[in-house]
């Protein structure tokens, strides 16, 4: 009977412990500074590349003068040095869309500016894949304490809808990237704890981005013409990205119905 009383004791404090070590463990921690020292290195060794200059300018924009002015400073480096200004742009846009730094939107309308629209989108496709898919497995290895704190309904409301739409998923994901439905950042993270498939997470978001990715880095060839972000998406660029995500959830809706 006494041992019956320890082991009640035992079971009873164990949530408690599950909580006390939020929101990381030391582990996850480590394994988060470790990919943040990465990126850092990674910017560092470009940096050694650059000729001797001042680089005061360098910093992540968050308006559209600070935009502006990076890209007018880096303009006449990217014929000279296209090699570490192409390195140095995917390192900083992977790194925020990993630890999802808001201002993806200020460096797609960069890439604009400096390598033309076809140029531009391929870069933005391929920086923003990389990027949510470092964050994808970063997360399922950190994330789902994280989430749960932050955002259980959101959460719950995503694992639900891939739990009914588990067969035609890769619709369903290429709808909410095209849509605002949800955030890319949440479904970038949220995505492995909810179950989605890789290869599905990877398709839908190399294809549902190249629509949006296609206006901002256009709208970045006429960046003084840009009063505000909110220029970037017009009644007719909503719509149409609407209208491309209803009709890419559409099979799955009609067999549903046919089910």
């Amino acid at each position: 009977m006494e041992n019956e009383g320890v082991n009640t004791v035992v079971v009873e404090q164990q949530p408690v412990a599950s909580t006390s070590k939020f929101p990381l463990s030391f582990w996850e921690t480590t394994v988060a500074s470790t990919v943040a020292l990465v990126f850092a290195v990674g910017l560092l060794g470009v940096y050694l590349t650059m000729p001797d200059s001042d680089y005061s300018f360098l910093k992540l924009p968050r308006t559209l003068q600070d935009l502006q002015l990076l890209r007018d400073n880096l303009e006449s480096y990217t014929s000279d040095y296209t090699a570490q200004v192409l390195v140095g742009y995917c390192v900083v846009y992977i790194f925020m869309q990993t630890f999802m730094i808001p201002g993806t939107v200020f460096m797609s309308l960069l890439a604009g500016a400096l390598f033309g629209v076809f140029k531009g989108v391929a870069l933005v496709v391929f920086t923003a894949t990389a990027g949510a898919s470092s964050c994808y497995f970063l997360s399922k290895l950190i994330g789902r304490p994280i989430l749960s704190s932050l955002w259980p309904e959101k959460l719950k409301f995503f694992q639900t809808q891939v739990a009914k739409r588990r067969k035609g998923l890769l619709n369903y994901m290429l709808f909410l990237r095209l849509t605002p439905t949800l955030p890319n950042t949440f479904i970038n993270f949220a995505s492995p704890i909810v179950d989605v498939p890789y290869h599905i997470f990877f398709l839908a978001t190399v294809i549902g981005l190249i629509p949006a990715a296609y206006v901002t880095v256009k709208a970045g060839l006429a960046l003084g013409e840009l009063q505000s972000v909110g220029d970037l998406y017009d009644f007719n660029s909503i719509a149409t990205l609407f209208l491309i995500g209803v009709v890419s959830v559409t099979p799955t809706l009609m067999s549903k119905n046919e089910s």
